[in-house]
C-alpha cells in the first residue's frame, strides 16, 4: 500500500505554500488581525481563483472533482501560515452542499467557489469560527444538518484568544432549511474533526521548526541550547508527536474520500490524538524559546492560540475519545470486528 501523497497532491502542497507564503507572510497575518473582522480580501481571492474552495464539487458541477486528501493537504497549508481567511470553512460549506442533493443548497454553492459567499461549518451550540463574516452557516446536530442564511443579521463575534479568526455561538433557528438527517450529520462531525486536526499538524510542523531553528541559534554557557540532552529530548519528542499527527490525520482524509467502513472511527481518532499532541508541541517549543517565547513581538503565541481554538473545533479530545469507544461498544454488541 502505498502512504505517499501523489505526485498531484505534492504540486498541489508546494503551489499552496508558495502561495500562501507570498500574501500571508506573519507581518500581513498581524495587519490582518488587528482589523476588526480579521479577515483578508486578497488572500479569500486568491483561494476561489486557486480553486481551493471548490476542491469537493465535482468537475460536472465548476469544481475542481478531488477528494479530501486534497483538502486535507490545503487544510495543512493553512495551518502552516496561521492563514487569516475562511478558506477551510467555505471549502468544507461547499462540500457539505453538494453532499447534501438539496435543491435550496444549489443558489449558494455558485456563490461560494467564486468567492462571492462566505460559508461557515460547525455544531450546534458550540463556537462557529468564521461564523461573524458568513453568509450561509451549515449547523449539525440532532440528527440533522441545516442551512441559516446570516446575512445583515450575522452574530457579534466572541472574545478569543486565537486573533487570527472570529467565532460565535450559533444554535438552531425557525425555518431554515433541512439539508440532511444523521448521516449527513455525522459526515460533517467527521469532516470538520479531519480537517482541523490537518490544520494543527501545519502549525506544529511550522512550531517545530521554529524551535529547532532557535534552538541552533540560542547559545547558553557557549554552546547552542540544542545541543543539551534536556533540550534534544523535547525537539525529538515533538517530531515523534508531528509525524504520528501526519499519519492520524491523512488515514483519516483517505478514509474520508474513500467511504471506509471506519470512517468515524478514523476521524475522531484523528481529532482526539491532534489536539492533545499539538498541544505537547506547542507546550515544548515554550519551554524551548524560554522568556521570548512568551512576548508578544514573538511569533509562537500566534500558533498557539490557533492550535488552542482547533483543539475545540468540532469537538474536543475526550469528545472524541468518548466517541470512539461508544462506535467500538456498538461493534462489540452488534459480533461485529473491533477494527
Amino acid at each position: 500500500m502505498d502512504f505517499e501523497l501523489t505526485d498531484e497532491q505534492l504540486m498541489l502542497k508546494e503551489a499552496t505554500r508558495g502561495i500562501l507564503a507570498r500574501l500571508a507572510p506573519m507581518e500581513r497575518v498581524r495587519e490582518v488581525a488587528a482589523s476588526e473582522e480579521r479577515y483578508d480580501p486578497q488572500l479569500w481571492r486568491a483561494a476561489a481563483e486557486n480553486g481551493w474552495l471548490a476542491i469537493l464539487l465535482p468537475h460536472s458541477r465548476g469544481g475542481l472533482g478531488l477528494d479530501f486528501v486534497d483538502l486535507a493537504v490545503v487544510a495543512e497549508s493553512v495551518g502552516r501560515f496561521v492563514a487569516p481567511s475562511p478558506i477551510l470553512s467555505t471549502a468544507l460549506a461547499v462540500g457539505v452542499l453538494a453532499e447534501s442533493g438539496s435543491s435550496a443548497a444549489e443558489r449558494w454553492v455558485e456563490g461560494m467557489v467564486e468567492g462571492r459567499i462566505r460559508g461557515c461549518v460547525g455544531v450546534v451550540g458550540d463556537l462557529v469560527v468564521d461564523a461573524p463574516s458568513a453568509d450561509v452557516a451549515l449547523l449539525a446536530g440532532a440528527g440533522s444538518v441545516t442551512l441559516s442564511e446570516l446575512g445583515q443579521a450575522r452574530p457579534s463575534a466572541e472574545p478569543v484568544m486565537d486573533i487570527t479568526r472570529s467565532v460565535c455561538w450559533l444554535s438552531r433557528a425557525d425555518g431554515e432549511a433541512v439539508l440532511g438527517g444523521e448521516e449527513l450529520q455525522s459526515l460533517v462531525l467527521d469532516q470538520g474533526a479531519v480537517a482541523y486536526a490537518a490544520e494543527m499538524l501545519g502549525a506544529s510542523e511550522r512550531v517545530l521548526e521554529l524551535s529547532t531553528e532557535y534552538a541552533k541559534a540560542r547559545e547558553q554557557f557557549g554552546r547552542p541550547i540544542g545541543s543539551f540532552q534536556a533540550v534534544k529530548h523535547r525537539l525529538a519528542d515533538m517530531l515523534v508527536d508531528v509525524e504520528a499527527m501526519r499519519s492520524a490525520a491523512y488515514y483519516a482524509a483517505w478514509a474520508i474520500a474513500t467511504g471506509a467502513p471506519d470512517r468515524s472511527l478514523a476521524a475522531s481518532s484523528a481529532k482526539a490524538w491532534c489536539s492533545d499532541a499539538s498541544r505537547h508541541v506547542m507546550d515544548s517549543a515554550l519551554q524551548i524559546h524560554g522568556g521570548i517565547g512568551f512576548t508578544w513581538e514573538h511569533d509562537l503565541h500566534i500558533y498557539l492560540k490557533r492550535a488552542h481554538l482547533d483543539q475545540i473545533l468540532f469537538g474536543d479530545a475526550a469528545f472524541h475519545r468518548a466517541r470512539v469507544a461508544e462506535i467500538l461498544r456498538q461493534r462489540l454488541t452488534t459480533g461485529s470486528s473491533l477494527w
